[in-house]
């Protein structure tokens, strides 16, 4: 494996995966509104706004989900789905930054 290659997805149904998608949609967009984080108002008003669709898209990947019988979440699997797509760094973005020392 090259030190750029990212190891492979686990493998998911379609629903996990787009409850993975959603999940990830909505951290980065909560990120641009962190206050703590933020620069200009613009940015997280955009951010705020299409956060409305994206958290619907992540409820629709839940329900459906929930209605195909899948009442069981993987979270080991999806774990590792979301490590494979950075999820760590993009979650660590809506907590706040360190304390600075002044």
């Amino acid at each position: 494996m090259h030190p750029s290659e990212l190891p492979p997805l686990p493998a998911l149904t379609r629903a996990e995966g787009d409850l993975v998608d959603g999940y990830l949609a909505v951290v980065d967009l909560v990120a641009r509104i962190n206050p703590a984080r933020g620069d200009d108002t613009y940015r997280g008003l955009r951010a705020a706004q299409a956060l409305v669709s994206r958290a619907a898209a992540l409820r629709d990947a839940l329900e459906l989900m929930h209605r195909r019988g899948e009442s069981e979440v993987h979270a080991a699997t999806l774990a590792r789905a979301l490590r494979v797509l950075d999820g760590e760094r993009r979650t660590q973005r809506v907590a706040l930054p360190p304390e600075t020392v002044s």
